[in-house]
């Protein structure tokens, strides 16, 4: 089978990089991982505006339906700009809301126009309960409790992680309760996806950052990327990414669970490994924080694990085989 985009994806994919690309991202980044959210809040607006987020909401609550290889594309390019905020979390608090017929209405369609974020708690096994993505941020708080999933009413102190960007806040486990037993299997699902459309994405800027690059540092008089063994580590990105690619758009079309996570592994991997030849080949200055290719490094590392270790994805894929 063949899979490509139509023109109408491939349209869509270009509206939402030009929009990024005019948005001065590493400064929105910067000032979120500052937490200050102005700058990242008028993006999210603009985000929704181009339909960004009515790609994950039925049509009864202001969004489009469903549409996963739509979202996909977003994602990706959401990921090769490194925008920050919990996109994954508000498409898994999409499909959890929408399990009550009374909060959907309250809360999709503000997420559909760009007027709420959402973030959520949820472990891979079911009912696990851990900090949440960038909680003092978001209006709408999904906390997964032992007894089910709970609206919480506020987040606690900011934890820092690798990425300086993902900004982790733990979730009181008070609040209304949303759900008994909530739809875990298919918002994973959702996320997952995602999370691998958005390290696709990372990889691929970090791919044609790191080659701009190696184009125009010399060393013993001409460009290092005239030397053979870092052609050949930039081809094996390459490689990487371009395998990593079809598995992506082919779990948007299947949304099997082991389609999904096969593409989060093959995503994840590849993106990180594009972390590493582009700190690898930039040198000393690829260390730096102040420089911005730092700010895709740290989430290429932060989301091969998101919603998913590679081990935990490699083994939902052998049990979808088996």
């Amino acid at each position: 089978m063949r899979f490509l985009l139509d023109t109408e994806q491939r349209d869509f994919a270009d509206a939402v990089r030009s929009l990024l690309a005019a948005a001065d991202t590493p400064t929105v980044i910067r000032d979120w991982s500052r937490g200050e959210h102005a700058s990242g809040r008028a993006l999210w607006g603009r985000l929704a505006e181009a339909g960004v987020f009515g790609l994950a909401v039925p049509e009864e609550y202001g969004g489009v339906g469903y549409r996963p290889v739509e979202l996909a594309v977003a994602f990706v390019e959401l990921g090769r700009f490194a925008v920050p905020g919990p996109l994954v979390e508000t498409v898994a608090a999409a499909v959890l809301l929408g399990e009550r017929p009374d909060l959907a209405k309250r809360f999709l369609p503000e997420i559909v126009s760009g007027g709420a974020m959402a973030t959520v708690t949820m472990s891979f096994a079911g009912h696990g309960y851990g900090p949440a993505l960038d909680g003092d941020a978001a209006q709408v708080r999904l906390a997964a409790t032992p007894e089910g999933l709970r609206l919480s009413p506020g987040a606690g102190a900011v934890r820092r992680s690798l990425d300086p960007a993902r900004r982790l806040t733990p979730l009181p486990p008070v609040g209304e309760l949303v759900g008994a037993e909530p739809p875990w299997g298919e918002a994973l699902l959702r996320a997952r996806l995602a999370t691998a459309a958005q390290a696709l994405g990372v990889g691929i800027a970090l791919l044609d950052r790191t080659v701009e690059y190696v184009k125009q540092r010399t060393q013993f008089g001409v460009p290092i990327g005239s030397f053979q063994a870092v052609g050949h580590r930039l081809a094996d990105v390459r490689i990487a990414l371009e395998f990593a690619r079809p598995l992506v758009f082919g779990a948007a079309v299947t949304m099997s669970p082991a389609d999904v996570a096969a593409a989060k592994v093959s995503a994840c991997e590849a993106g990180y490994a594009a972390a590493r030849a582009a700190l690898q080949l930039h040198g000393a200055i690829g260390y730096t924080a102040e420089y911005d290719l730092s700010l895709w490094l740290t989430k290429a590392r932060a989301l091969r694990g998101a919603w998913g270790t590679p081990e935990e994805c490699r083994g939902d894929v052998l049990k979808g085989r088996t």
